[in-house]
């Protein structure tokens, strides 16, 4: 594969791995009360400024990741961040047996969102990005 190909798809895998987070954050951030009192769900305070701040946590760790500024971080961080949000609010096994599937696929795919992240993690986020265009990656 010959490296403008390469790049092409690490910049096209950033993209489609930061547009859900980019989208949820903005959810997050325009619903916030809502959204602190489907966190409270999970066990967190119902805190509307918490619901803020992880709105805006999703949307710029997402707009990194995409333009590749601090990918790596960028990326390690949201694995972390899916990672505990999965255990707290995709526990399939402790919940009724009528929502277990659903919530399997849930947990699955954002399993496979960290796999993701954990690739650009350790790759980096390639040529097309700011990190390599100022040498950082």
């Amino acid at each position: 594969m010959n490296d403008s190909t390469k790049s092409s798809l690490l910049l096209a895998g950033r993209f489609l791995l930061a547009l859900m987070f980019i989208l949820a954050g903005f959810g997050k951030l325009a619903n916030a009360s809502a959204t602190a009192q489907f966190m409270a769900s999970g066990g967190l305070p119902n805190l509307p400024g918490l619901a803020l701040l992880v709105g805006a946590f999703e949307v710029l760790t997402g707009i990194a990741l995409i333009v590749g500024f601090k990918a790596r971080w960028a990326a390690l961080a949201l694995a972390v961040f899916t990672t505990v949000a999965t255990l707290m609010f995709h526990a399939y096994w402790s919940m009724p047996a009528d929502q277990q599937y659903i919530q399997q696929l849930m947990f699955l795919k954002n399993l496979a969102v960290v796999g993701g992240m954990l690739a650009v993690a350790a790759l980096g986020a390639g040529r097309w990005s700011v990190d390599a265009a100022y040498g950082r990656d």
